[in-house]
């Protein structure tokens, strides 16, 4: 495994599993078997409604609970609504502090619900706070009026929409960028573009395999999500190798900046480069 150094001055893996869109009734035999895998990295959320099966495979697994960086997010609007939504997760996910929570989407009052997971930082429940889906004036915002900095951004990247201007603007701010939909839930040709194919041949490695490294290697978090174990080991095994400075700067030339079009409407302005 290779970790990111977040502000806050935690360590995080920079590959986790995903758990978006895997139904509740199959998340805590998911999430044990990427943990068999070698995952220690789980991201889950509140509206993924699978917190619990997170947290039993965690509590289950036999490996101290130091030994994982649990992720989750909050999407409720406001200070009050947000505390309480905090207190639900933390009975789900079974555990006496969470290493970050995120809000997972701009809220009416994204501030308000921000200020809920600084004060569960202070009372020493979440280790690191951060943001998703959030553009770089809303991110901005945040910064200007919180106490603690968000440690991280997760927002939709692969290699259609690489995200470079955001990825340019968080560093700048000594802001993580995280990766959701690392492989572009195989859409727009993505896992069969000729050009990542004949890095991957080079390799010897699969075109999913290629893509996390390439991301890997620009200092982008990535949590895919795994259908069965074996694509789950699959996706791990992308440390024994290093992509060229030549080939990643083919890589980088892949950007179409197309996104899969599930932004909130507050993102499209990122679409204007």
């Amino acid at each position: 495994m290779e970790y990111i150094k977040l502000n806050s001055g935690y360590e995080m893996p920079i590959l986790g599993f995903g758990t978006y869109q895997i139904p509740p009734s199959d998340t805590k035999r998911s999430v044990e078997n990427a943990i068999e895998v070698g995952y220690r990295h789980i991201d889950t959320a509140q509206v993924y409604r699978n917190e619990e099966g997170v947290g039993r495979a965690v509590e289950e697994s036999n490996i101290p609970r130091e030994e994982f960086f649990i992720t989750s997010k909050v999407q409720t609007d406001g200070y009050d609504e947000t505390m309480r939504g905090l207190e639900e997760s933390f009975r789900k996910l079974r555990t006496d502090y969470v290493d970050l929570f995120i809000i997972h989407w701009p809220m009416t009052d994204s501030l308000g619900s921000y200020r809920a997971l600084e004060q569960f930082v202070k009372d020493e429940r979440i280790r690191s706070i951060g943001l998703s889906n959030f553009n770089h004036l809303l991110t901005q915002e945040i910064i200007d009026n919180a106490e603690i900095k968000p440690v991280i951004n997760q927002i939709e990247t692969h290699m259609r929409w690489q995200q470079q201007k955001m990825h340019a603007y968080l560093t700048s701010q000594d802001i993580v960028h995280e990766s959701w939909s690392p492989l572009g839930q195989g859409q727009g040709g993505i896992l069969t573009d000729p050009a990542i194919a004949r890095v991957a041949e080079k390799y010897g490695k699969s075109v999913p395999q290629t893509i996390l490294r390439y991301l890997i290697q620009e200092n982008i978090v990535v949590i895919p999500k795994a259908s069965s174990k074996e694509h789950a080991l699959s996706n791990f095994e992308v440390f024994d190798f290093s992509l060229s400075d030549e080939d990643r700067d083919e890589l980088r030339g892949l950007d179409q900046r197309t996104g899969l079009g599930h932004w909130p409407a507050s993102m499209e302005i990122e679409k204007d480069y």
